[in-house]
């Protein structure tokens, strides 16, 4: 993903985050009957979800050191009101004095927790639903009308080893914490909408904190199983002109023809560098979510993104913004992969005759991988012939 590409998303991200996508402009509101103050419009425009321009309120936070323009004497606020104090407050430029010195306590009300949930419980949930259940439609459709992909001629009857057992664990590691991520995220994401008008608040309690924990800690397994897969398997999976060749024949998925393929062919590529760039990012916005308020992610990322394309992201985040923007994209990546992951899963079983036992014994069937992957083969076959004569 190139840096233009990937800094339109991030800036996607921050004006969903920042304020509901389905806000109208800011209204011009008339406050002279109210000398500048709030009036029943600006409570009428925010409970409609309408933008207001709230600087009248955010700016107004009177003067401590102002004299008194009566004869009466100073409060404890000095030239201030009880109003302008609360103000400060509200928009978190009160001078606040605590024993905890973390940058979170200072921040006493952060309200754009309410934006984030309500991204969270809406177009979160309706979209990256939606996308699970459109990719798991498409493939049953694809399947009654294309059918399985069987091995032309039958299969040969003897085997070529595919894969060793260090790279089956690797997969199997990646795979099964993926889809234990995936399916304890998804009870976290969706449980309250769903589970509980099923199962009661006190079942779903229960569920959910042991979601959470293996969720946390079944996180280092998957970290662990991308780490190995990459090492193991980028050298094959670097794109040649073979792929080009791959794509434009459709992988023998769509047609009967095979085209000619290495160890891991354009589709399989896609989907290794799929995994590895998202799997990166959900791994970074995980952690940043297991360790709250110690890793930034976005005023850095953003600070990057207007270096090199000139925009003006916001480089100053309080810590519950980076951990509320952390959440949201830690879900959206966590969906792609999901949809990725799936027809990956159809291929690699249901899908093609075959293609499960790579990864199930190691050893597939020798017609299959010279139909799938012939020039493979002729390596494999090169290098047993060699070691034969020595």
């Amino acid at each position: 993903m190139s840096i233009k590409l990937f800094g339109a998303a991030v800036l996607a991200l921050f004006t969903i985050v920042s304020s509901p996508s389905w806000a109208e402009d800011a209204a011009v509101v008339d406050r002279s009957s109210t000398g500048g103050a709030q009036n029943l419009q600006d409570i009428m425009a925010r409970q409609a979800q309408i933008k207001v321009d709230e600087t009248f309120r955010s700016g107004n936070l009177g003067d401590a050191n102002q004299a008194a323009s009566t004869t009466q004497s100073l409060g404890t606020n000095g030239g201030r009101s009880d109003a302008d104090i609360y103000r400060g407050i509200r928009y978190n430029e009160a001078d606040i004095t605590l024993q905890n010195k973390a940058a979170a306590a200072e921040v006493l009300i952060q309200d754009g927790g309410m934006k984030w949930y309500e991204v969270r419980q809406g177009p979160l949930i309706t979209y990256g639903g939606g996308a699970l259940l459109g990719i798991i439609a498409l493939l049953v459709v694809f399947y009654f009308a294309r059918g399985r992909i069987m091995i032309d001629g039958g299969p040969a009857g003897t085997t070529i080893q595919r894969f060793k057992a260090i790279e089956r664990f690797g997969h199997w590691l990646l795979a099964g914490s993926f889809v234990a991520l995936g399916v304890t995220g998804l009870l976290t994401l969706m449980g309250r909408s769903f589970l509980i008008p099923v199962m009661g608040h006190d079942a779903f309690a229960a569920m959910a904190s042991v979601s959470k924990w293996v969720h946390n800690n079944i996180a280092w397994a998957f970290m662990l199983g991308l780490v190995m897969t990459f090492v193991m398997w980028v050298a094959h999976n670097i794109p040649n002109k073979l792929d080009w060749a791959w794509i434009k024949a459709g992988g023998g998925i769509f047609t009967k023809s095979h085209p000619s393929a290495k160890k891991f062919n354009a589709g399989q590529k896609i989907i290794f560098w799929t995994v590895m760039l998202l799997g990166f990012s959900v791994s970074l916005s995980g952690l940043s979510l297991l360790f709250p308020f110690e890793i930034h992610m976005f005023a850095k990322t953003f600070a990057l993104i207007n270096s090199v394309i000139g925009t003006e992201l916001p480089t100053v985040l309080a810590p519950h913004e980076e951990m509320q923007m952390a959440n949201i994209w830690h879900s959206i990546v966590a969906f792609v992969m999901m949809v990725a992951i799936i027809a990956h899963i159809y291929i690699g079983s249901v899908g093609m005759e075959g293609a499960y036992d790579a990864m199930g014994n190691g050893q597939v069937d020798l017609e299959w991988a010279r139909q799938h992957h012939d020039l493979w083969v002729a390596e494999v076959e090169a290098e047993q012939a060699k070691g034969d004569k020595s």
